[in-house]
């Protein structure tokens, strides 16, 4: 799959129910249907001013996409999936928009993003290990027969019972 120059795959949705011959291209319900997103988002994007263009409209006032939207949509999709702010895509779109001689600022734009992402895939591998750890505690556990008590709450009998728990073994909760 290529890419345009802001970035965009091309051919994304292209087999997610884009009919090339619907007249003028795809209607907001089309496209609601085919990208998943609500009539309402995709006017919120619109407003929003996060379309690579103004989208236009039928004689009739409805909104005619293009495929090239649909790709963009997706673009903005992992976006925003992958915790850029509506304000940082909406700046990214801005300067496609404005077309070529900003691209070192987009590709600053994108390598930040890249890092802020790099850096909450360290922070869930941190702690998918701690996870992992317990699962491995207590499949050992399981299959050894000695499962019974690895964690137990504090019997909590009255209100302040002083109940204490010790977590000095290593295989706390």
């Amino acid at each position: 799959m290529s890419e345009d120059a802001g970035g965009t795959p091309q051919g994304e949705g292209h087999d997610a129910g884009w009919d090339e011959g619907e007249p003028g291209g795809l209607s907001i319900g089309k496209v609601a249907e085919v990208t998943g997103l609500s009539v309402h988002a995709l006017r919120f994007f619109e407003r929003e001013g996060l379309f690579l263009r103004d989208i236009p409209r039928s004689g009739g006032g409805q909104r005619i996409y293009a495929q090239a939207d649909v790709d963009w949509l997706a673009l903005c999709g992992r976006l925003r999936d992958s915790g850029m702010p509506i304000a940082t895509v909406r700046r990214f779109a801005a300067l496609v928009r404005s077309g070529p001689g900003n691209e070192q600022e987009r590709l600053e734009l994108l390598q930040e993003h890249e890092r802020d992402v790099r850096a909450k895939i360290d922070d869930l591998n941190a702690c998918l290990a701690v996870i992992h750890g317990k699962v491995a505690i207590y499949e050992r556990h399981l299959r050894e027969g000695t499962a019974i008590g690895l964690w137990a709450p504090p019997e909590f009998t009255r209100r302040g019972s002083g109940a204490q728990v010790d977590w000095s073994h290593d295989e706390a909760p």
